[in-house]
């Protein structure tokens, strides 16, 4: 069955029917997501090899605008599961990415910050993605991550976050780690006010600190940068265009910086620079 067909059927007999229940009661698509983990759609951009569907952004965004169409809430959720698999494919480890290929894993990013620990409102650059101000301290073989995330999508409901922090050795750069949601001293505050499109459970996330192992970072200390300048925001701006035809909020949730692709060498040299 293709991929196509399998959207399909998972649209029409399990979102379609909990579209609106999703939105106006602002209710997280457990059972949308668990559909299309089954159905091979969060494994979609996995490797063949790792039971994944071997597909490319291209497929990823068909996925978003069909899904967006249907539920705006879901198609968030895929944005940034979508995102945040592409650095796991390229940096993670075998079990997470064949978790993934099975349908069982939800992934989300975790990047943007806001300043002093309060809600900003994203419109800067550097402080949403190429800037962490969350920290990571190595003893050993074990990484204390301490920092809180704004406009988490799947905030509480992901299984992994692709999460950055301030190098720990390296001058320069940012460092990129996969954190299990399931990790003690992660956790997801009350909020006052909804997050983000109703539904996508998109809220703060903090590590107050989060003990991870060593072999958790994706690629290299300090090397995050590259990766989100060259994986995470050419992912981000593709998928949000596909989302945004038919309801912008739902790719906005992550906050992407307003950047154009041309530009991104440019912001690298500069940053390389400073």
């Amino acid at each position: 069955m293709s991929y196509r067909t399998a959207l399909s059927e998972v649209l029409a007999d399990v979102v379609g029917p909990v579209a609106e229940a999703t939105r106006v009661q602002d209710r997280f698509p457990r059972g949308t997501v668990t559909a299309l983990g089954q159905a091979g759609l969060l494994g979609l951009i996995v490797s063949a090899e790792l039971g994944g569907g071997g597909m490319e952004l291209r497929e990823a965004a068909d996925v978003v605008t069909r899904t967006a169409r249907i539920c705006p809430s879901t198609a968030a959720v895929l944005l940034s599961h979508y995102a945040a698999v592409a650095v796991l494919e390229a940096h993670g480890c075998p079990w997470v990415r064949g978790e993934i290929a099975a349908g069982r894993h939800l992934a989300s990013l975790a990047l943007a910050e806001s300043e002093s620990g309060a809600d900003g409102d994203g419109s800067g650059v550097a402080d949403p993605l190429l800037a962490p101000r969350s920290v990571a301290t190595r003893s050993g073989g074990v990484v204390a991550l301490r920092g809180r995330k704004r406009g988490v999508v799947a905030a509480g409901e992901a299984d992994t976050y692709v999460w950055s922090s301030r190098p720990f050795a390296a001058p320069a750069g940012l460092t990129l780690w996969a954190v299990p949601a399931h990790a003690p001293d992660l956790f997801v505050p009350a909020r006052p006010a909804v997050e983000g499109p109703r539904g996508t459970a998109t809220s703060t996330v903090c590590a107050d600190p989060v003990l991870v192992p060593a072999e958790a970072m994706l690629g290299t200390d300090g090397g995050g940068l590259d990766v989100v300048l060259r994986t995470v925001l050419p992912w981000l701006l593709e998928l949000r265009a596909a989302a945004q035809p038919v309801h912008p909020s739902a790719a906005e949730a992550l906050h992407p910086p307003t950047v154009e692709p041309a530009n991104t060498r440019d912001r690298t040299d500069s940053l390389a620079a400073s």
